[in-house]
């Protein structure tokens, strides 16, 4: 699976996943899925329900990752899978 790159807003409610799609031509057709999840409970009991998942282009998805930053989001590890 691709790497993914996480980051979760100041208030703890939202957290969004980065991740490259896989059928993309590197070099060509590269898009990357941004997935948006609802914390409900706690975060490290519970996987956030996922709300939308958009594909975008890799450079725009650096942009709002960027532009997400600025707001006062900061980065998280991965949060959609239970931690044992």
């Amino acid at each position: 699976m691709a790497k993914s790159y996480w980051l979760i807003n100041s208030r703890r409610t939202e957290v969004k996943r980065f991740i490259k799609n896989e059928k993309s031509i590197d070099g060509v057709f590269e898009y990357m899925f941004v997935d948006t999840g609802k914390i409900v409970g706690e975060l490290e009991k519970e996987p956030p329900v996922i709300t939308i998942s958009v594909s975008v282009e890799i450079d725009l998805a650096r942009e709002i990752y960027q532009r997400l930053l600025s707001q006062g989001w900061s980065k998280t590890e991965d949060v959609w899978t239970k931690k044992e």
